[in-house]
């Protein structure tokens, strides 16, 4: 254990299962960070969002962790395949074999594998139940462990990831794309100037075919409209206004694209740091049929979002096959993501009458305008367990637990704790 920055840290590694089901077969390692400043206090367990994504790794108590570490020891899970879990990227999934052998492989890196991993935690540490703190795709992995182990869980908060239960990927994308149209309407009603820059750098980029980004990338329409990553955020949207403002510089050959465009650009379109998501997006919403690229499927009844139309839109947590062509840490795993996506055996991720009958308390917040987790198909899963409370609030977008963390969190723990939640979100 270390003590730094006012927070005791301990880091933990177990050996799980690859496949729980044959628990005598391979092994892999899955990595948590344990973040307390009273080991007496009951467990939270902090579910990340993604797809693979790692969990945070703090140098310091604030935001929503410094509320939590108040009341919990609290496991930071780096979920299988991320950070310090036995890696899965372009380097190490050659180790499985050809790319059918990889896919194999990757079948096992779903929420139902993971809850099972955070099981093995909570009996490696010797714990009879826990409470959860899931975001994004964190609450997809609380219905999965509220379905699965029930018995294991005190109270679960969520935050803008109540999942659908029984909608396919299609469905899902297509509530996607209007919520991302609204917000694309919102941001350039701010910022028309910047829609005018927008349209300049598709002209541009249509007309010259050697912009490159830093990592060799040809810059292109679809990789410019990533920048909509952006729009799922609180302050963070009003960040893209400052990139749109460096766009171009004037250079000998005229106009450019800038470094720093290029440099923004890259931060935002590549998936060098967590192949996972791009790999496992659409499997998240996999049961029983293909995803089969469902984003792409639906494309075309958004034609606003086409690179046909004159300044198309920007997109959000869409993933495409050009993706897995174009990005050179995806290149490699193009045949994997290929058998993914047409893999028709994925298991079902929710046990509806476990949930229906639900007894363990849950809270969520669900973001009125979140364009990543759709409010009505949040709504409707709320409908569908027992015991959830949901928040339907309009201040905050999907990164809500990252701009007013510890007042969301306070929120959510009263909720769950059947005390006020207006009286403990302002109380510091």
């Amino acid at each position: 254990m270390a003590h730094y920055r006012g927070m005791d840290v301990t880091d933990h590694r177990i050996e799980v299962p690859l496949d729980h089901s044959h628990p005598e077969g391979e092994k892999i390692s899955v990595f948590a960070r344990e973040i307390s400043t009273d080991s007496t206090k009951p467990w939270l367990l902090f579910l990340q969002g993604g797809p693979g994504g790692k969990s945070p790794r703090p140098g310091s108590l604030s935001g929503w962790l410094a509320e939590a570490v108040k009341h919990f020891r609290v496991l930071l899970l780096d979920q299988r395949g991320t950070g310090l879990s036995t890696p899965a990227n372009r380097k190490t999934l050659p180790l499985r074999g050809d790319s059918a052998a990889q896919a194999r492989y990757l079948e096992h890196f779903r929420a139902d594998s993971i809850v099972r991993d955070a099981e093995a935690f909570r009996e490696y540490l010797g714990i009879d139940q826990w409470s959860t703190l899931g975001q994004s795709y964190g609450g997809f992995c609380t219905l999965t462990y509220l379905s699965l182990f029930p018995q294991s869980l005190t109270r679960c908060l969520v935050t803008g990831g109540l999942a659908s239960l029984d909608q396919d990927a299609k469905t899902v994308y297509r509530a996607t794309y209007q919520r991302m149209a609204e917000r694309n309407r919102e941001y350039f009603s701010w910022y028309p100037q910047d829609f005018e820059t927008l349209h300049r750098i598709y002209e541009h980029v249509r007309e010259n075919r050697d912009e490159r980004l830093p990592n060799g990338q040809q810059v292109t329409v679809p990789l410019v409209q990533m920048l909509g990553m952006y729009l799922g955020g609180n302050t963070r949207v009003h960040l893209l206004h400052h990139i749109f403002e460096e766009a171009f510089n004037q250079t000998p050959g005229g106009p450019r694209l800038s470094d720093a465009f290029l440099d923004a650009l890259q931060a935002q379109s590549s998936f060098a740091s967590n192949p996972l998501y791009a790999l496992m997006h659409e499997t998240i919403y996999a049961q029983g049929e293909a995803t089969n690229f469902a984003a792409e499927q639906v494309l075309p009844e958004f034609p606003d979002f086409t690179v046909h139309a004159a300044t198309p839109l920007l997109t959000g947590e869409m993933i495409f096959r050009w993706h897995f062509a174009e990005d050179p840490a995806l290149r490699p795993l193009e045949d994997v993501a290929r058998i993914l996506a047409l893999h028709e055996h994925f298991a079902p991720l929710y046990d509806l009458d476990t949930l229906a009958r639900n007894t363990v308390p849950v809270a969520a917040a669900v973001y009125h305008d979140d364009v990543y987790v759709d409010r009505e198909l949040s709504l409707r899963t709320a409908s569908q367990v027992a015991g959830l409370q949901a928040w339907v609030t309009d201040e905050y977008h999907h990164d809500g637990i990252g701009d007013e963390g510890p007042a969301i969190f306070r929120r959510l723990l009263a909720m769950a704790n059947g005390a006020d939640p207006e009286a403990a979100a302002k109380d510091q």
